[in-house]
C-alpha cells in the first residue's frame, strides 16, 4: 500500500485561537476559534493513533483520561496515553501536570468542587522544544499562549475535573475515580541515535522520533507496522507524493521519502521500541 495523506478537522473551543501555526489557515471571520487541529484515517486504515495541533489562548480544563483497562470496562477499546512536542510558547506559558502532593480521591473531588485544585496543580514552565509524555491518570491542564503537537492514543474521552467556571460539563464521579494523583514523574526516554535522527519518546505505549536530514531515504518497517509522518518543517515527497509542514501521512511496509533541506518531521507508531530501518538506497 503507497502511502496515504489523513485529512484534517479544525475543532473550534473556547479556549481556541484565531492565529493558529505555519501551514494552518487562521480562523476566518465568521470562524469560532479554533483550538485543535486532527488529522483522520479513512475507514480501512487501522487508526489506534490520533495526531494533533493544539492552539491555546486561554488554560484547558483540568482534566485527566482513563487507561486501557478502566476504558475497556466502559465499552472503549483502548485508553489514552499521550505525548506532547511543545512547538511555541509565550514566556510565562505553563502546563500542569500531576499534583504538588498525593491526594486521596476526597481531597481531589473536593478541590476540584471549591476550585482549589487549580492551585494544587503542579504548573510548570514550558519553551519550545520541550517534549512530555503522560499516561492515562495523569491530572494535567495545558495552559495559555502555547502551540503543541499532541500524539495519543485515539480515544475521544476526557473526563473534566474543572473548567475555570466556563459553562460546560463535569465528569467528578468518573474522573476521580480513574485519577493518580500524584506528583509528576514520568520520563520521556530520549534518546540520540545520530545527528539526524532521534528518539523523543519510547517505552510507553507508543514510539515518537524526530529526523532532520535532506536528501533521499529508502524507509522499510516489519510486515504490518503502521507509521504516522508528521512533518513539523519543510517539504519533500513521499513514494512521488509532495508533502508539506503542516500535514500528516500513515504509511506500512516502506516507503521511498525524500526531504528538501530544512525538513524536520516526526514518525509515530505503536510499540515501545524503534522498529524502521533507513537506508540510502532510496
Amino acid at each position: 500500500m503507497t502511502a496515504i495523506q489523513l485529512t484534517t478537522k479544525r475543532v473550534a473551543k473556547p479556549w481556541g485561537r484565531e492565529t493558529l501555526w505555519p501551514g494552518f489557515a487562521d480562523a476566518s471571520a465568521d470562524e469560532e476559534r479554533i483550538g485543535e487541529i486532527w488529522f483522520e484515517a479513512p475507514a480501512d486504515i487501522p487508526a489506534p493513533l490520533l495526531i494533533k495541533y493544539l492552539f491555546t489562548s486561554e488554560r484547558l480544563s483540568v482534566q485527566v483520561h482513563p487507561n486501557d483497562a478502566q476504558a475497556r470496562a466502559t465499552g472503549f477499546a483502548n485508553g489514552k496515553d499521550e505525548a506532547w512536542l511543545v512547538l511555541a510558547a509565550q514566556p510565562d506559558s505553563t502546563i500542569a501536570l500531576g499534583t504538588k502532593a498525593k491526594m486521596s480521591a476526597s481531597e481531589l473531588r473536593a478541590a476540584s468542587e471549591d476550585s482549589s485544585i487549580e492551585h494544587l496543580l503542579d504548573w510548570r514552565r514550558v519553551v519550545p522544544g520541550d517534549v512530555i509524555y503522560s499516561p492515562a491518570g495523569t491530572v494535567h491542564a495545558i495552559g495559555a499562549g502555547i502551540t503543541v503537537l499532541e500524539i495519543q492514543q485515539n480515544l475521544d474521552l476526557t473526563y473534566r475535573l474543572y473548567d475555570y467556571g466556563r459553562p460546560r460539563e463535569l465528569h467528578l464521579d468518573e474522573g476521580v475515580a480513574v485519577s493518580v494523583a500524584v506528583p509528576f514523574a514520568t520520563p520521556t526516554h530520549a534518546e540520540t541515535l545520530s545527528d539526524e535522527r532521534e528518539i523523543l519518546v519510547q517505552g510507553h505505549k507508543f514510539l515518537v522520533e524526530r529526523w532532520r536530514w535532506h536528501g533521499q531515504k529508502r524507509v522499510s518497517l516489519p510486515a504490518g507496522v503502521g507509521v504516522w509522518l508528521v512533518p513539523v518543517s519543510g517539504s519533500g515527497t513521499i513514494d512521488g507524493m509532495a508533502w508539506r509542514a503542516g500535514e500528516c501521512w500513515w504509511f506500512e511496509s516502506g516507503c521511498n521519502l525524500e526531504c528538501n533541506p530544512g525538513s524536520e518531521l516526526l514518525l509515530c507508531h505503536m510499540g515501545e521500541k524503534p522498529l524502521i530501518d533507513l537506508s540510502k538506497n532510496a
